[in-house]
């Protein structure tokens, strides 16, 4: 399988990229008393990039939407609000 430039899926700066591998190894020897190398962790850092980081930001898309979707429907109820009984 071709693999896609993890770079332009995902960015992380070298402190995020260290923290992130730091908790791979930490969650394998905590989780499954396994030690990983840093071959393993770099792996398994460009599989959830490459495959779970796309779905994570679609659903930020979608959350944003419905946020704003909610915000403008209070706005449009709030601005009837103003008018005055013309009576």
């Amino acid at each position: 399988m071709r693999r896609k430039n993890l770079n332009q899926i995902v960015k992380l700066n070298d402190a995020q990229k260290k923290q992130i591998l730091s908790e791979i190894k930490a969650f394998y020897l905590d989780v499954r008393g396994e030690e990983i190398g840093m071959i393993e962790e770099q792996q398994i850092l460009d599989l959830f990039c490459e495959h779970l980081a796309p779905m994570i930001y679609n659903k930020a898309l979608d959350d944003a939407q419905y946020w704003f979707r909610q915000q403008m429907e209070n706005l449009s109820a709030d601005y009837y609000l103003l008018y005055r009984d013309t009576r």
